[in-house]
């Protein structure tokens, strides 16, 4: 995990993700591509994002209208993945905290397990 930020229930998504991106691409300038879902369409996040880097190539990954059921969109499942190995950790299976910065520090401590469960194996 490069960079989380835990904010009130009251903010849109697209308004937290240009706050996250902001920090992000500060520290490593050199991501060039980002994926987002269809809640970061339009041209808000857009204007957002060039304003933070110009060069920033935003890619929406949306679902098919046609498809029905199950499918596998690109890119979405490795994210859809790791929230989910995130939310076997019992302490972050329910928002028990109450300070954000708790809630920071436990969805880090979160990650850092679950690379160090995978350099063990190595």
């Amino acid at each position: 995990m490069l960079q989380a930020i835990v904010h009130a229930a009251d903010l849109q998504d697209r308004d937290g993700g240009a706050m996250l991106m902001a920090t992000l691409f500060g520290l490593f300038p050199f991501l060039v591509k980002l994926y987002a879902d269809g809640g970061y369409q339009g041209p808000e996040f857009r204007a957002a994002m060039a304003g933070i880097i110009a060069q920033i190539d935003v890619e929406i990954i949306k679902r098919s209208d046609t498809a029905k059921g199950f499918v596998v969109l690109p890119k979405r499942w490795v994210v859809e993945r790791t929230l989910a190995w995130l939310g076997r950790c019992r302490r972050l299976a329910k928002d028990w905290e109450c300070l954000n910065q708790k809630a920071r520090a436990f969805l880090l401590l979160a990650s850092i397990r679950l690379m160090v469960r995978r350099l063990a194996r190595s």
